[in-house]
């Protein structure tokens, strides 16, 4: 598998990393995720993303590569233990650190990110914006002097907010999740671009979009989905009918266009089983995509540039929907 460079880290990763949610207990049971792991690293993957929010996902990536004697380039976050969480509290977040670490059976971490710092209500991490102060830089300072951490970022998801932390300079890495993919473009308004400048690792989650990529739903596009918009019903049809005329497949030609952008250092495959995970490294092993692809593939996402305002933000097609605020 082709590697690229992880930004101003010094690193080279995968193109494709492994993002460590469906490895958790809510995708797989220890055995198929252990299988999952494993075959990840025999395809060339080196690049592991999980979190203390992700279930028990830290600890069974931890227990699948205890032995294994080239561990890859391993990301977590703060944010989601110890309970209750507290972010303004430099002993929570430092006890936070020492769990991720014992989950992990590691000594370090090679990179620490905040978990969803641009989310309101989501952590209160920040003392104030402007300057943006509060007791988490200072202690990823001091542990990436010590060597507990070697490299520093942020784990996002809003299109905007996102990019105001950014161009801070004082992160290494950013995971940018749910707004870059075949139909979903946000992030290049103002997060990839701030992340260039500050010459940033740039990974991106959810290729897939959370499966409203993974597989085609042609008959609900067609006839149900009622919660789904107009334009984007239209802007579906037309990428059913490009992939028809090209003879692609839907999940190969979203994870190619990702990898095609050269500025991206690696795109996060959320499998849950060793030939998911196959399909997706051997997806991007076919290379970008062609200019003329891409200029189509342009157009279409330009048909919807932005979410639309009562979009559910997970598109529930093989899903329940109770409707705007329900479950999911």
């Amino acid at each position: 598998m082709n590697r690229r460079s992880f930004g101003r880290t010094g690193l080279e990763v995968s193109e494709v990393g492994l993002g460590g949610l469906f490895v958790s207990s809510y995708g797989a049971e220890f055995v198929q995720a252990e299988r999952t792991i494993h075959r990840a690293l025999e395809l060339g993957v080196d690049y592991v993303d999980t979190a203390p929010g992700y279930l028990d996902s830290e600890e069974v990536i931890g227990r699948a590569l205890e032995g294994v004697t080239s561990p890859p380039v391993i990301s977590t976050k703060l944010g989601g233990h110890p309970q209750p969480f507290r972010p303004q509290d430099r002993d929570c977040l430092m006890r936070s650190v020492e769990e991720s670490l014992r989950l992990l059976r590691r000594d370090h971490i090679d990179i620490l990110m905040i978990h969803e710092p641009d989310r309101p209500g989501r952590y209160d991490w920040w003392t104030t914006w402007e300057p943006l102060t509060g007791p988490a830089l200072g202690l990823l300072a001091d542990l990436k002097a010590q060597g507990v951490i070697r490299h520093t970022g942020l784990g996002g998801t809003t299109a905007y907010e996102l990019a105001r932390l950014i161009r801070t300079g004082l992160f290494d890495v950013v995971l940018t999740a749910y707004n870059y993919s075949l139909l979903w473009r946000e992030a290049e308004i103002e997060v990839l671009p701030a992340a260039i400048a500050q010459e940033m690792g740039i990974v991106i989650g959810s290729p897939l979009q959370q499966g409203a990529l993974a597989s085609r739903y042609d008959e609900q596009v067609e006839h149900g989905a009622p919660w789904l918009s107009s334009p984007r019903r239209a802007q579906y049809k037309a990428l059913y009918a490009f992939l028809d005329e090209i003879g692609l497949p839907l999940v190969e030609v979203a994870m190619r266009f990702v990898i095609s952008n050269p500025d991206i250092s690696c795109t996060l495959s959320g499998s849950r089983s060793a030939d998911e995970m196959e399909q997706n490294v051997r997806s991007v092993e076919k290379g970008p995509l062609s200019a003329d692809v891409i200029e189509r593939l342009d157009q279409i996402a330009a048909m919807v540039p932005f979410r639309p305002f009562e979009e559910p933000f997970n598109l529930p097609f093989a899903r329940d929907y109770k409707g705007p605020g329900g479950a999911q």
